[in-house]
């Protein structure tokens, strides 16, 4: 759905925003949406941008033709007479506007937050996912489940389709699958959703959120006010934690996610089966059979956890185990995500470009034996010891690219020093072709020549979909 369509569908008459001066900070896929809505409820908006290239101008006079006030490259001020700022999730909360506001008592919500309040009075329910990986294909997976369900619903959020679209749009909604950032949760502080998971927590996002116990906290704020489940990872302690922290609906329930034996109030697998010991009848004698682990595609440990959140959140909406199955088989990842490329000579290429931190590279890592490595990029402040520690074993090699490579070259001194390196000093588009020769140069038959980055892309890519599209390439020019 295109910005375009939320204007046509909201009406312009009086509304708690007519005549209230708001600012919107940044353009983009929020910030546009988000001007035309206020716009069209009688705001009287101003939108301020840090930057002024084509894109921001293009998109400028589509906001300036409406009668929207739009000032480039001047993000850092605070507009006079501003009664409330609607900011994209990316804006850093340090930010000089903010502090300005902060000063002057001025609200800062986020897009999330604007749709949420902007919901009518029989809006579909949110069932809501973040963490720190894994959050588009749980999602997915969720939505998924929930059509074979025969509900209407649509993954939407963070995943890169706007909740004012959602929210606003002609489309009406049995259940919406949410996909929700720590950015985005920062700035939502009235959102309450049905139901709620976070994934798993790892060091990300630091820079922005100031220290890993921030960043925990406005994930946590996802289950805040949550009305019937507070899906947790069983084997992440600090998710568990977060629901023992929230303000949720009296009868909310914590509901725990298990690659094990599930416990009471407990989904997880057993003899290759996914079973459900939390939304049964008596879940102390009776577990429910939902789908069997090669129903997962791809069946790797960290995307079971995935299905497990994700059927969690569908049973707590009351979805019959044959939705769960049916859902999971329907479903198929995005690219760049554990995707299988290729086979030569023996060895198994996978592209894994999505695992931009080390905690995903780590999930990665634990789903083969033998790996020839490809890592590197921008390392956004992070540390690889223990990533290096932790897949030492699995290593056959490693084939380094990018501009932060040394760290992780110097963790495999460190823990890993039998494990022959590639360094690769080159950042120019041959570099992923190198970097693919070294690595079936290295292998073996019977390894894997996995693209798990821990590590951004944008060193030498625009983002990890062209440095995805560049191993595939290599792999398929390898293999001809």
């Amino acid at each position: 759905m295109g910005s375009g369509q939320v204007t046509s569908s909201v009406p312009s008459g009086t509304s708690e925003f007519q005549g209230k001066h708001v600012t919107v900070a940044g353009l983009g896929v929020s910030g546009v949406p988000a001007a035309k809505v206020l716009h069209a409820r009688g705001a009287v908006v101003t939108v301020v941008n840090d930057g002024d290239d084509a894109r921001a101008r293009e998109q400028a006079a589509e906001l300036e033709a409406l009668g929207i006030t739009v000032r480039l490259g001047d993000g850092a001020t605070l507009p006079e007479g501003t009664e409330l700022i609607v900011t994209a999730p990316g804006w850093k909360p340090d930010k000089p506007l903010f502090l300005a506001a902060g000063k002057a008592g001025v609200p800062v919500w986020g897009d999330v937050e604007l749709a949420w309040r902007l919901r009518g009075p029989d809006a579909a329910p949110w069932l809501a996912v973040t963490g720190t990986n894994g959050k588009t294909t749980t999602v997915q997976m969720l939505a998924s489940i929930l059509a074979a369900a025969g509900l209407r619903t649509a993954a939407v959020g963070n995943i890169g389709v706007s909740l004012l679209d959602a929210v606003l749009g002609e489309e009406r909604y049995d259940v919406l699958a949410v996909e929700l950032s720590s950015y985005q949760l920062h700035w939502a502080p009235s959102l309450r959703a049905h139901s709620a998971a976070v994934l798993n927590l790892a060091p990300d996002h630091l820079d922005w959120h100031g220290s890993m116990e921030a960043y925990a906290a406005d994930k946590g704020r996802v289950y805040e006010g949550n009305q019937v489940a507070c899906v947790y990872n069983v084997a992440d302690g600090r998710t568990e934690d977060l629901v023992r922290e929230a303000d949720v609906e009296e009868g909310c329930r914590a509901v725990g996610f298990t690659l094990g034996t599930p416990g009471l109030s407990q989904l997880g697998v057993v003899d290759g089966i996914l079973v459900d010991r939390a939304f049964v009848p008596d879940r102390h004698k009776n577990a429910q059979e939902l789908a069997e682990v090669s129903d997962v595609n791809p069946p790797a440990p960290h995307n079971i956890a995935n299905a497990l959140a994700a059927a969690a959140l569908a049973r707590a909406f009351g979805v019959p185990a044959a939705a769960v199955r049916e859902g999971l088989r329907n479903f198929r990842p995005d690219a760049h995500r554990i995707a299988h490329v290729a086979d030569i000579d023996g060895v198994a290429y996978v592209d894994d470009s999505k695992a931009t931190n080390t905690h995903a590279a780590e999930a990665s890592l634990a789903a083969y034996e033998p790996i020839v490595w490809i890592a590197g990029g921008l390392a956004k402040g992070a540390t690889f010891d223990e990533l290096v520690a932790t897949s030492a074993k699995r290593l056959r090699g490693a084939v380094l690219i990018g501009a932060d490579r040394a760290l992780i070259r110097e963790a495999l001194a460190r823990h890993a020093p039998e494990v022959p390196v590639v360094d690769l000093d080159r950042t120019d588009t041959g570099a992923m072709l190198q970097a693919v020769t070294e690595a079936k140069r290295l292998a073996q038959p019977g390894d894997t020549v996995l693209l798990a980055p821990a590590c951004a892309s944008m060193d030498m890519f625009t983002n990890y979909n062209q440095r995805g599209d560049a191993f595939a390439a290599a792999v398929r020019e390898l293999r001809a």
